[in-house]
């Protein structure tokens, strides 16, 4: 068969090599890729379609004789690839238009978790300066979350620390609009403490596939200091989410999640990221992201025992508890490895070297994001440019055997965070 995976970040590149392993594959096509999807060869090769040109990918679709989709990114599901490729009987993974605003619209999802009592932080909703500033100036409880609604490349949320903060949070979204339309709507949120952990299932709707925990790292700084980003590390399987917690994740988020989804008449299909707050072992959600995870994706999916293809092709056709779901008795962590400046302004086009000694560590995986090969050479072309994901027996051996591992990879200004995983093990 033939599967089309929409997108050009690391997360489409781990799906790529997930799907190209499955004996039921002749060829991938990745819409738009990046370069390392380009320097994949064999049955994989990039299409110059953007993520979000839907009829394009469509029609592509038509000609190739695709026979399964896989969106990778959110913008395309906001776009409503979906929808298009559902209409005309197309196999295609991932929520609708409408299910999707789990995701795309930060209102609707608070809103439809207070419908169905599920926890998540206290919440109020702005849509212009005055009346927000007028909330925060009431506001005596500090830390509060303030959070563009709309879709912002993971970079909408702002944790204010105390009302000067919280008042320069306003300010940007509202005024300087540094995150455009995103922020028509603001939603400022009680903060939660605890700790933070990832939990991604694959759907059909009713049937669901738990993959191992995982944890994001989304400050740009070692310790959790800075700027936040799109991510920065991640590993799996995260202790944090012992059985019980993940118990309590099924019965009080997962099953009224799609429970909810179906009696609002857009049952929730593919991939589901449930963003955590875990504080003494009681689970509250921070969000809901509608597909898989980047960096988490490049952890929790080389995890992944079973064929993916096969799984996939279940979710659509109702059999998805019919087949097998297992993982890998492993660790996995992944470094992302960023453009110096990162996430605010940085420069492209910095030549890529890559030891071929990285190549005999069986155990370690390249994943592109921000690359671009072009006559023979490997360059940046993003904020993140590479991840290093490497599995292990233990999460320690799997820490030290990526970090390792980065000292083979070089481009003027690497910069990468040296505590992924560290809070797991010491």
């Amino acid at each position: 068969m033939k599967v089309l995976i929409i997108g050009s970040g690391a997360r489409e590149h781990a799906l790529a090599l997930a799907v190209a392993r499955s004996e039921k594959v002749s060829h991938v096509y990745v819409a738009p890729g990046n370069g390392g999807t380009a320097m994949m060869g064999g049955k994989v090769e990039n299409a110059a379609i953007k993520a979000t040109d839907i009829q394009g990918l469509f029609a592509f679709a038509e000609k190739k004789g695709v026979d399964l989709t896989v969106v990778g990114p959110e913008q395309s599901l906001e776009s409503g690839a979906v929808d298009l490729f559902r209409s005309s009987g197309k196999m295609i993974v991932g929520p609708l238009k409408d299910a999707a605003q789990l995701e795309t619209s930060k209102v609707f999802a608070k809103d439809f978790m207070k419908r169905y009592d599920i926890p998540t932080a206290s919440y109020s909703v702005f849509s212009d300066y005055d009346s927000a500033r007028a909330f925060l100036e009431n506001t005596t409880v500090f830390p509060q979350v303030i959070k563009a609604s709309g879709l912002a490349a993971g970079k909408g949320v702002i944790v204010a620390e105390n009302r000067d903060q919280a008042m320069q949070a306003i300010e940007d979204l509202f005024r300087k609009r540094i995150f455009g339309g995103a922020a028509d709507e603001v939603v400022i949120e009680s903060f939660l403490k605890g700790e933070e952990a990832s939990v991604f299932v694959l759907t059909d709707g009713k049937e669901y596939r738990f993959f191992l925990p995982s944890q994001d790292h989304k400050r740009i700084g070692d310790g959790d200091t800075g700027k936040n980003t799109g991510g920065m590390g991640a590993y799996a399987p995260a202790p944090l989410v012992s059985g019980e917690v993940l118990k309590k994740v099924e019965e009080r988020i997962v099953l009224p999640t799609l429970e909810g989804m179906r009696k609002e008449g857009v049952p929730y299909t593919g991939f589901l990221y449930i963003g955590l707050m875990i504080d003494k072992g009681e689970p509250s959600v921070v969000e809901f992201n509608v597909r898989l995870g980047d960096p988490e994706a490049q952890v929790v999916l080389p995890l992944l025992q079973t064929d993916l293809v096969e799984a996939l092709e279940a979710s659509l056709n109702g059999t998805l508890g019919e087949v097998p779901f297992e993982m890998k008795a492993q660790s996995a962590t992944t470094v992302v490895l960023a453009s110096r400046g990162y996430p605010d302004s940085y420069e492209k086009g910095k030549l890529i070297t890559i030891d071929p000694k990285l190549e005999a560590l069986d155990q370690v995986m390249l994943f592109h994001a921000g690359t671009a090969y072009v006559d023979g050479q490997l360059t940046t072309s993003g904020g993140r440019v590479l991840s290093l994901t490497a599995l292990a027996p233990t999460l320690k051996e799997s820490i030290d055997l990526v970090y390792n591992a980065v000292g083979f990879v070089h481009f003027e200004g690497r910069y990468c965070r040296r505590d992924i995983g560290a809070k797991a093990i010491f």
